[in-house]
């Protein structure tokens, strides 16, 4: 018979197990400055940098990059640069970000989410080198990618170099979705001629810009590379902490149901559950019965997906302080999982039972020009409103996307 002793003494050794396999497991991948540290800053040895960040851009232990390049002696950290949502990350989606001086260390603090949208030569005046370090979402109409190419561009034209410390890409690095970014569309949700998903980490796909010539110029880059990442795994594989790329991104699983969801997420009428506790995970409105809405979606067996009834509240946005119906959309097997088309199946099954709630139809002008740009074409809401089937604009979608595959192959740094 096992005494309590033996019991607690087991207990203790089956805990002390539990907490070195989670240490080893968050040293798994080693991102770029972390690499970078190890070095001992030598890309930077005696330079004077500026750095594009926000929360996201920590070591594995959290320690931000602005405390560890500002404390590097042979480092000189001149100015700091902010995308959307701003360096410390507190501004709301779209908002503009003002400049300022950073808190902590006293540099200057440049907002590229505002009046500016690219590095000036003022702001890069006395600046060697431009390192960049944010966490995205594989995404293409999240915008971090766009002010990336935004700083190459500004560095090509001052003669300045551009370091990328590479961090994962939470969606792996295997999914490619979505047609190529057309003329008429291209803004700063969709600035570069790429997949919606397209499956690059962001020093792959600085790479890319440059190598396809997609920013006008060239600039000098280098990607300090990270290490033990490959490209199937997601990102609770990697080991690494979280910190949120936005408001709406609180986990890792946010990344890839902000692709579930977020091209219809600019729709007026239905909530993709921004407001409430699940961003992007869910589709309601208060038109819509749960029960008859998860039965349809679940009847067409898209792969590596379900759908369950829900009933929620939003406390802020689309639907505040009103009961919504709808359905929680849930990953059974994420590698089978087509991650953009859901939202427009949904869309299907939505005019399939209430005809007289066209989402699409009903949107205002300015909506629709949303979904255009999010999109990056004018054919995807044109072909799908022809008779609300996502079969008749889904080719259209998919048509670029074995052929970006093989391009985006010549700059992968990861297997």
């Amino acid at each position: 018979m096992t005494t309590l002793r033996q019991y607690i003494r087991r207990a203790a050794v089956a805990l002390a197990i539990a907490v070195a396999a989670t240490a080893v497991q968050a040293q798994r991948v080693r991102t770029g400055i972390e690499v970078l540290k190890a070095s001992g800053f030598k890309q930077l040895e005696g330079k004077r940098v500026g750095l594009i960040t926000n929360p996201t851009g920590v070591d594995n232990d959290m320690v931000s990059d602005i405390d560890i390049l500002a404390a590097a002696k042979n480092v000189k950290l001149v100015a700091l640069f902010g995308p959307e949502h701003g360096v410390r990350g507190s501004a709301h989606a779209g908002d503009a970000v003002g400049n300022a001086a950073d808190p902590t260390t006293g540099v200057p603090v440049y907002s590229l989410y505002g009046k500016n949208r690219m590095p000036s030569r003022e702001m890069l005046q006395g600046i060697d080198v431009l390192v960049y370090d944010i966490q995205d979402i594989g995404c293409r109409s999240f915008t971090y990618i766009s002010t990336l190419g935004n700083v190459m561009k500004a560095a090509a034209e001052y003669g300045i170099k551009v370091l990328v410390l590479d961090r994962p890409n939470p969606l792996g690095g295997e999914k490619i979705e979505g047609c190529i970014t057309e003329d008429d569309c291209v803004s700063f949700v969709s600035q570069f001629k790429i997949p919606y998903v397209y499956g690059l980490t962001p020093g792959e796909t600085a790479l890319l810009l440059n190598g396809e010539n997609l920013l006008g110029k060239r600039c000098d880059l280098e990607v300090v590379r990270m290490k033990g990442w490959k490209r199937r795994m997601t990102y609770d594989q990697t080991g690494l902490p979280w910190v949120l790329p936005s408001p709406h991104i609180p986990q890792p699983v946010s990344a890839p149901f902000y692709s579930v969801s977020g091209i219809v997420g600019e729709l007026d009428s239905l909530s993709i559950g921004v407001g409430y506790t699940l961003p992007f995970q869910l589709f309601g409105a208060p038109w819509i019965k749960a029960p008859e809405l998860a039965q349809r979606m679940n009847a067409l067996r898209l792969p590596g997906v379900m759908f369950r009834p829900m009933y929620f509240t939003p406390f802020y946005a689309y639907g505040k302080g009103k009961e919504l119906q709808g359905v929680q959309v849930y990953f059974t097997d994420y590698r089978k999982a087509r991650l953009t088309d859901i939202q427009f199946y949904v869309l299907q099954e939505l005019y399939a039972l209430y005809p007289d709630h066209d989402v699409m139809a009903e949107a205002s002008d300015n909506r629709k020009n949303m979904i255009d740009k999010v999109c990056g074409s004018k054919q995807i809401r044109r072909l799908f409103m022809l008779h609300h089937r996502w079969a008749d604009a889904k080719p259209y979608w998919d048509k670029d996307v074995e052929a970006f595959r093989k391009t985006a192959r010549k700059y992968w740094l990861y297997k």
